[in-house]
């Protein structure tokens, strides 16, 4: 295991999409850890320390947005990205307000998932380095 690879934390109460995004990252070379309750994965990011949070609004216990709270209340840093089914313009701003770095509505590609994930670490590199 190359344990230099990047972790992202998957929070997604959907089975298959959690396996979907798990295989797809896995297969970038991404190491993916999962919760499928919003608890769960606040736990799992103390746990765990990720790169980076993909995060569902639409979860069993809390909703995504508690757990934006929450995660951005431990680290003011760690790069949040929301992928959600709601799409709707008052979503959008509420899950950047409270601290998303990104939102991405479903269905969304692969593709564009990584690519937007890059230019997070990309972003996150160049600010460590401006020290």
């Amino acid at each position: 295991m190359n344990h230099s690879r990047k972790t992202i934390a998957v929070i997604e109460d959907e089975p298959d999409i959690a396996l979907g995004l798990t295989d797809a990252l896995e297969f970038e070379g991404y190491h993916i850890v999962a919760a499928h309750t919003g608890r769960d994965g606040v736990r799992l990011c103390r746990e765990n320390k990720p790169d980076c949070v993909l995060l569902d609004l639409m979860l069993p216990d809390i909703n995504g947005y508690q757990v934006c709270e929450d995660l951005r209340a431990e680290d003011r840093y760690i790069p949040i990205i929301m992928l959600t089914a709601r799409s709707q313009e008052t979503d959008k701003i509420r899950g950047l307000d409270l601290g998303a770095d990104d939102y991405i509505t479903k269905p969304f590609s692969i593709g564009e998932l990584v690519a937007r994930i890059n230019a997070l670490f990309r972003r996150m590199d160049r600010l460590a380095t401006a020290d």
